[in-house]
């Protein structure tokens, strides 16, 4: 795993040269840049996880580089912004302008290695939340069957080996929480975890969302990037687009790659994970997924077992998600009575873990006596007998003219196509039979986000 890598801009060498060596003595990557036209140029070359900016310089001041870069996006990594003449006034609008904090000259060892050691932990969490799905609820996957602890088991030892991995499974299996937790037991642990789900972007988009991209002195950095030292999560990557696919088999074999729009190559050190529910070997013989990214990706298969397959689990998962909810959405506690235990362990769960912790959700918001029975239980599995129709649609339907009866019908079958899909458009287009986009146009009349169905 690569060292963070900081970078100086300040116009004094002595300054410039001694913080370089004291960082790199501690095990940073260091670069430096003697004004701020020649930061700009580093910023173009490499995505730096820490910049320590001088505010006074002859050809650029630091506030003006905070500024344009704020102006771009946003400040490309936390900023720690350092001055021999600091004013109140000048920290506050560094402070404004999204700075991590400010520190005067001379500058003291000690209170800097802390600083920059804190810096880095903001930046490495911000990079992880920024557009992605909120930490899975587990840090270890739930379960303690022979069939989980194996695999469990299986997961450390793979994380032991900086390769790629494939894992594989039915929708709501929980392959993200398995991905998680390679990531956790591996190497990489205190660098970020970033996941996308590819088929939420769009395929003229994937491009820039996975590599970037550059136009003029702006530098919008990619997944790729904000991943650089940890891991990449490709979810659903049967649903990538074969442009795409190209771009990405060449990165897996150089381990660098140019930017949309860029002339220069920027490298970078990621662990790529992907998983999909699709059979991709079928999918290379039709021609749909690129043979050579296969076989690069499919270097460690990880197989995750339907739910039904461990059903043992089943009391173990519900205690879990029950906690989780009341600890993390402030639902009223429930426990499941044994009646209810027994019928839920012999419930095929087409849904896997995804739809028990639906159920789960259901059951704490509905209330009710705080043991849930084996009767309510009942209640709401029956009311799956026509998926999601009798929860979704109101007998009232019938009374309402066509056109509105239909908008109510469609809303309520792409929202349970979602469902099954696991969020993917690229996989609803396939099951409505519609060209994708024309469903992207239908699910914007009817209001529906495909970002909102959690993988």
């Amino acid at each position: 795993m690569s060292a963070p890598h900081i970078l100086i801009v300040d116009d004094e060498p002595d300054i410039r040269n001694l913080l370089k060596e004291i960082l790199e003595d501690e095990n940073y990557d260091v670069a430096t840049a003697e004004n701020g036209e020649a930061a700009r140029q580093a910023l173009r070359g490499r995505r730096p996880d820490l910049i320590m900016l001088d505010i006074w310089m002859p050809d650029i001041d630091g506030i003006t580089l905070l500024k344009e870069w704020n102006e771009a996006g946003g400040l490309p990594s936390p900023v720690i912004v350092m001055s021999g003449h600091g004013t109140v006034e000048t920290a506050v609008e560094a402070t404004r302008l999204g700075a991590y904090d400010f520190v005067e000259k001379p500058i003291s060892l000690a209170k800097l290695l802390v600083m920059v050691q804190r810096a880095l932990e903001s930046g490495r969490l911000q990079r992880e939340n920024v557009g992605l799905k909120k930490q899975a609820p587990a840090d270890e996957p739930s379960g303690k069957s022979e069939r989980m602890q194996q695999l469990r088991d299986q997961v450390v030892r793979i994380a032991q080996h900086d390769t790629r991995v494939l894992i594989l499974g039915e929708p709501g299996t929980g392959k993200e929480v398995f991905a998680r937790y390679l990531h956790a037991s591996s190497a990489r642990a205190d660098a970020p975890f970033v996941e996308v789900g590819v088929g939420a972007i769009a395929g003229e988009n994937s491009a820039v969302e996975l590599f970037g991209s550059e136009e003029g002195d702006r530098v919008h950095y990619g997944l790729f990037e904000q991943a650089n030292g940890g891991t990449l999560f490709l979810n659903e990557i049967a649903d990538m687009d074969q442009q795409t696919q190209a771009r990405l088999q060449s990165v897996l074999e150089s381990k660098n790659f140019m930017r949309v729009g860029g002339s220069e190559s920027v490298e970078v050190d990621v662990r790529v994970v992907a998983a999909t529910h699709r059979d991709l070997e079928q999918l290379v013989r039709e021609g749909a997924f690129r043979e050579d990214l296969y076989y690069n990706l499919n270097v460690m298969p990880l197989q995750i077992p339907e739910l039904h397959e461990h059903a043992e689990d089943v009391s173990d998962l519900l205690q879990y998600y029950v906690d989780y909810c009341v600890r993390n959405d402030n639902l009223p506690y429930r426990h499941f009575g044994m009646a209810a235990q027994n019928r839920l362990r012999n419930y095929g769960w087409p849904g896997n873990i995804r739809e028990l912790k639906n159920l789960v959700q259901r059951l704490l918001i509905l209330g009710g006596d705080e043991e849930i029975g084996l009767e309510e239980v009942e209640t709401m599995l029956g009311s799956k007998a026509v998926p999601v129709a009798i929860n979704g649609l109101s007998p009232t339907v019938f009374d309402l003219p066509l056109r509105e009866a239909r908008d109510q019908f469609e809303r309520v079958y792409l929202e349970h196509q979602l469902e099954v899909s696991g969020g993917s458009v690229g996989k609803l287009a396939k099951l409505a039979g519609m060209e994708r986009t024309n469903l992207y146009r239908k699910l914007k009349a009817l209001g529906i986000d495909p970002k909102s169905v959690g993988r």
